[in-house]
């Protein structure tokens, strides 16, 4: 055994139970009474709304049984794990702003808000069935999941297209569009409950955070990076949470030899043992009541000696959360993604500060549908997801980093900074507030501000 390991596992242990009695973390059936409820809300109150914006008043979602469609996840109620066999659901709106009709041309009733439009023992062929409610409705337009610029847009195979557009009739077919707008804008749009949930989700993902870099997870000079991203693991697994990747915790150094602060993000970091003087980054995000977080945060391990964090980078810190405020003063409604990054990146070049911003959408996925506004990769125009504008009542993971020279260690410092946030139309509100100060270890103060 690896005697290394020993103290971790027993601070894995010791503490696993810690941090579940403080949270509320719901028991696993109201999870998914809270989560039922939300999707009838959404599909009375938002989906007239969205499909009337769209000009699309019938929309059909085709999925077979594990290879779903990004949208029908957010569209099963919260017991299905997957679509069933074929699953086929359909939203009709009649008039502009009137209510949705939804139906099921499935063998069973899809939830309570699609009740099964199908019987195999009357009409044996599901195709017939589906084309028989879409004549009698007659819509104008009929969008299915093909998409261009997002996949969250474009789950509808090659073969379910072809089966759909053979058996339509020849008079309904130039009526098929793209439902790319609507799909979009359903993923990307949080309704008056969501957003009231999605501070507490955030205040999980923080406190979470918190303890992994803390005295209470890391022993210096034994707990290695690796370590630590095993127990966040483990810490969210036993909270009976969920996580859409695996986390990461990297470190900085004053030593000459390390070149952490130009890593490229398309490599994982190396295992490294944690000791004084390590400027600490992690990457994390959870999965609650079918919503993610995707945080980044920074924290400093102390050196004999020192109370706190040394000025110098804590100074260079700020400089991160200006950046953070210069893109989100750039928040526009109906401006772009690729509009708010040119903004933000002139904004940044005007002050002097060196740095990269690669922030988008989050909600029912980390990386979700909806303006990206920039790239780790690429910090010029993104066609396509880059061109869709900025709409209210909208998630965001604010992910950016800053480049500071820092003379104590004659070398850059790479300040990196993901918070969750929504913009209501005229600003941008963190979530659960933003770390405006490195967390220190040990520590006895909080570290979050507004």
């Amino acid at each position: 055994m690896n005697l290394r390991l020993v103290p971790f596992f027993l601070l894995l242990f010791s503490t696993s139970f810690s941090i579940a009695q403080d949270l509320a973390v719901l028991p696993l059936r109201i999870q998914a009474q809270v989560i039922d409820s939300w999707l009838d809300d959404r599909i009375q109150h938002l989906l007239p709304e969205l499909m009337t914006e769209s000009e699309i008043d019938m929309w059909v979602v085709i999925s077979r049984e594990y290879n779903e469609d990004p949208v029908i996840r957010t569209l099963l109620p919260a017991t299905w794990m997957a679509a069933r066999r074929r699953t086929i659901l359909v939203m009709y709106q009649p008039n502009p702003n009137a209510p949705v009709e939804t139906y099921a041309v499935a063998r069973y009733d899809v939830g309570k808000a699609f009740k099964r439009a199908w019987n195999p023992e009357e009409q044996p062929d599901q195709w017939e069935a589906l084309m028989d409610l879409i004549s009698s409705k007659n819509p104008k337009k009929i969008g299915l999941n093909y998409a261009k610029d997002y996949g969250h847009a474009d789950g509808l195979s090659t073969y379910e297209h072809q089966v759909f557009m053979d058996y339509l009739a020849d008079d309904l077919q130039e009526r098929v569009v793209s439902a790319q707008t609507l799909a979009v804008r359903w993923l990307e749009t949080r309704t008056e409950s969501e957003l009231a949930t999605y501070r507490h989700i955030q205040e999980i993902a923080h406190q979470i955070v918190q303890e992994g870099l803390s005295s209470a997870v890391i022993t210096p000079g034994v707990t290695t990076t690796d370590d630590v991203v095993w127990w966040y693991r483990e810490k969210i697994k036993a909270l009976k949470l969920d996580t859409w990747f695996h986390p990461s915790v990297d470190i900085q150094r004053a030593d000459a030899d390390s070149e952490a602060s130009t890593r490229s993000f398309a490599s994982r970091p190396d295992d490294a043992t944690i000791m004084p003087g390590d400027l600490l980054h992690i990457d994390f995000g959870i999965t609650y009541l079918r919503l993610n977080t995707d945080t980044q945060e920074m924290a400093y391990v102390l050196k004999p000696g020192e109370t706190e964090v040394p000025s110098y980078l804590q100074k260079a810190f700020e400089v991160g959360n200006r950046v953070q405020d210069i893109l989100t003063s750039n928040y526009v409604e109906g401006k772009t993604g690729n509009e708010i990054l040119r903004a933000s990146r002139q904004q940044m070049d005007s002050e002097g500060i060196k740095g990269s911003i690669y922030t988008h959408p989050l909600g029912y996925y980390g990386h979700s549908a909806g303006p990206t506004i920039g790239m780790w990769d690429n910090q010029g125009d993104t066609p396509g997801a880059g061109d869709f504008p900025l709409h209210a009542n909208t998630g965001y993971a604010i992910e950016l980093n800053a480049v500071v020279y820092v003379e104590e260690w004659k070398k850059d410092v790479r300040i990196m900074l993901e918070e969750g946030a929504y913009f209501d139309g005229e600003k941008v509100t963190y979530y659960n507030g933003r770390q405006k100060k490195i967390m220190a270890i040990p520590r006895s103060t909080d570290y979050l501000g507004n």
